[in-house]
């Protein structure tokens, strides 16, 4: 609240004053955390209920780096709340590094110095976890480093956020004054305000306008020349309140626009969620684990081991039932497209690698036309 002395006489005494005026400019920096952080945290967690599947010579293994990837990848988080940090990392920055120490422990790091060479790996040094910086340097085929190169959002945080804020800053500016308390104060100025009873007006002043924004009932002694005149606000509407909501919302939505995420489905909008989660895994979730699985498989695997077979896969959320990846399964196998075998990967289970899983079948529905006919055979037919 801005509190205006108004002198009516003793000019002299009004370069003499020195009342507070307690007027800031309301800084909205966090306008632009709250709408990556909103985007980001939902993209973060659904990745982070991945499953990492180790495959060797065709089989599913589960070894120390499935229960490093799967169940504790070091001593002080567990695998959702490492992922969730890794994803969140990757996008906010722009950028994440992850280095494995002597006990098999995976750190996400979080600061490093990149060194980049033509010919040779990359380097990386004064790596440093929370408090600690390791002394040796890593190179680029010994840590997992992935890159989130989204220029787009780079540009609108950089650019066009900007106008956002002032925005916002103006909304919010317009929402105070319109419920702001505003009030006049006379002062019979007939003797001279030295400096302490210069702090004593302004300590019952501020103690006054302290009782009326936080009390129910105030009520305050009345001073001989002393007038204190409070100036009604006949604006009471509260669309300014809606104007805020309304570009915090708008704001939100252009960061999921650009990372993938339908605005429906970031808002909590359940209608029509199948389509919205179809779009949301196929556009944003799938291609984060692509490009996890891709650096996880070029660290973890050899090349010689990658093209006998070897691989980690990351299967992600899905919004299908057991039932219906059973039922594809089983038209994929009944219509000699997958065998057995493949059907059973896509459902999740590991395969048999049994000779007879290799087979591929057709029922006996799938026949040539000219063979069939109201599902009896042309020459079995006889006329009546």
């Amino acid at each position: 609240m801005a509190l205006f002395p108004i002198f009516k006489r003793g000019k002299k005494y009004e370069s003499s004053l020195t009342f507070d005026y307690d007027y800031e400019e309301p800084s909205r920096a966090y306008l632009k955390k709250m709408a990556l952080e909103t985007v980001i945290s939902f993209i973060a967690r659904s990745v982070s209920m991945s499953d990492f599947r180790i495959v060797e010579k065709g089989k599913r293994v589960f070894n120390n780096e499935h229960y490093g990837l799967n169940v504790r990848p070091n001593t002080d988080q567990s695998a959702a709340d490492f992922w969730f940090h890794f994803v969140h990392k990757l996008i906010y920055e722009g950028e994440v590094l992850v280095v494995k120490t002597d006990s098999a422990d995976l750190l996400i790091v979080d600061s490093f110095v990149r060194k980049e060479r033509a010919v040779y790996p990359d380097t990386f040094t004064d790596v440093t976890v929370k408090d600690y910086t390791f002394q040796r340097t890593f190179s680029m085929d010994e840590v997992v480093y992935l890159k989130f190169g989204n220029e787009k959002l780079t540009k609108f945080m950089d650019g066009m956020f900007k106008d956002y804020t002032d925005l916002f800053n103006r909304l919010v500016e317009i929402n105070l004054r319109s419920n702001q308390i505003r009030a006049t104060v006379n002062i019979e100025a007939n003797q001279a305000l030295d400096a302490k009873r210069q702090t004593q007006l302004q300590e019952f002043i501020n103690n006054m306008y302290k009782a009326f924004r936080e009390k129910a009932v105030a009520i305050v002694p009345k001073l001989k020349g002393f007038e204190y005149d409070e100036i009604a606000d006949g604006n009471t509407s509260s669309q300014s309140v809606e104007d805020i909501a309304k570009l915090k919302a708008s704001l939100i939505d252009e960061v999921a626009d650009i990372l993938g995420v339908p605005q429906k489905l970031i808002h909590g909008d359940i209608a029509d969620i199948d389509s919205l989660m179809k779009s949301y895994i196929k556009f944003c979730i799938d291609p984060i684990n692509k490009l996890i699985a891709d650096e996880l498989n070029a660290k973890f695997i050899s090349k010689a081991d990658y093209l006998k077979g070897d691989r980690i896969n990351v299967i992600g959320i899905t919004i299908e039932s057991s039932l219906d990846l059973l039922a594809k399964a089983d038209k994929g196998v009944a219509s000699g497209i997958i065998n057995p075998d493949e059907g059973r990967e896509m459902i999740g289970l590991e395969p048999t690698g049994l000779p007879e899983m290799q087979t591929y079948y057709i029922t006996k529905n799938y026949e040539k036309a000219e063979h069939s006919k109201g599902g009896e055979k042309n020459e079995n037919k006889t006329s009546v």
